[in-house]
């Protein structure tokens, strides 16, 4: 372990009690979904992503095992940055392809889990163990930095991640990546698309409650690690697709009135069916995505949508 591990870990306990702080004296109450990610909620989202009603992976997965090699041919990466890694599992179609093409290749996958992350990472140091691989523990929604990598280096955000962060906390989170891009890197983005809200609905609201166990894990988390005593119990899972902003509002409900006490923050009180939103799911059309990135200094180079119009994947590079 990192002589700075503990700083790490005191540091990022802070951060959460300020989020959590802020965001459950916010009218109405809020947490970030980046509370999601422990390990726990890291394997439930593994869950999710194979459940029928899920679409999303799918439909990416097959869109990128569709295109990869051409892209891959086209931008000719030597690395590979992934923003939100997780699993890493879309990412093995990305180094099979940068591997066939037969340079030397290196992989930095980004997440706020650590123990996932490195776990994730260890598993694909066996299967690719020609890859140089240099996991990185950084939120993604402040700046990071990155060792020092070989170039083209091709940034990838998939899994439509994007939709979590409204207009203008995603252009911050590109700007981000935009400023480590050298004039030879590109963007890949993987972007979920406007389609039917009762595809949208199911795919939120499974019928084997995987998604609802994912919701409610977020209380449990601030049980485990803030000493907060939330009755799981006595919180339901809510989600909806909202037409007028174009996205899926997730909520936890208080089913009664209770106060709920978290050591370092206090007493938080809730009324019956008061909300906690804990996460926004943007869906895109090209013409939105292509703003977003125009905003945080990235040009849309390639918009490739799959044949139903479910999922695109956006090529951008830098605009200077």
């Amino acid at each position: 372990m990192s002589s700075t591990a503990p700083y790490t870990v005191r540091r990022s306990r802070q951060q959460m009690v300020r989020d959590v702080r802020k965001g459950l004296t916010d009218s109405p109450k809020r947490l970030s979904s980046k509370y999601f990610y422990d390990e726990r909620g890291s394997q439930l989202f593994e869950q999710i992503t194979d459940l029928p009603e899920y679409y999303l992976t799918r439909a990416e997965r097959a869109l990128l095992q569709r295109v990869v090699t051409g892209l891959i041919d086209e931008l000719a990466p030597c690395t590979l940055v992934e923003l939100g890694a997780g699993s890493a599992t879309k990412t093995r179609i990305i180094l099979d392809a940068m591997i066939a093409k037969g340079a030397g290749v290196s992989y930095a996958p980004i997440d706020v889990s650590r123990d996932f992350l490195e776990s994730a990472a260890a598993i694909l140091q066996l299967q690719y163990p020609n890859v140089e691989i240099t996991p990185v523990v950084s939120d993604i929604t402040e700046a990071f930095t990155l060792a020092a990598t070989t170039p083209p280096v091709l940034f990838a955000f998939l899994g439509s991640t994007i939709g979590n962060f409204p207009r203008e906390p995603a252009v911050v989170l590109l700007s981000h990546v935009a400023k480590l891009m050298e004039p030879g890197d590109a963007f890949l983005l993987g972007a979920d698309l406007r389609k039917d809200a009762n595809v949208l609905h199911a795919a939120y609201n499974d019928s084997q409650g995987v998604t609802a166990a994912f919701n409610l894990n977020l209380l449990d988390r601030l049980n485990r690690e803030l000493g907060a005593n939330f009755p799981l119990d006595q919180f339901e899972h809510r989600a909806f697709y909202s037409m007028e902003h174009h996205r899926i509002e997730m909520h936890l409900v208080a089913r009664e009135p209770m106060v709920v006490t978290i050591p370092e923050i206090g007493q938080v009180n809730f009324y019956s069916g008061e909300t906690i939103r804990t996460e926004l799911s943007y869906k895109y059309d090209r013409a939105t995505l292509e703003g977003i990135l125009a905003d945080s200094g990235m040009k849309l180079e390639k918009w490739i949508p799959d044949e139903g119009n479910v999922f695109a994947l956006a090529v951008a590079r830098v605009a200077r």
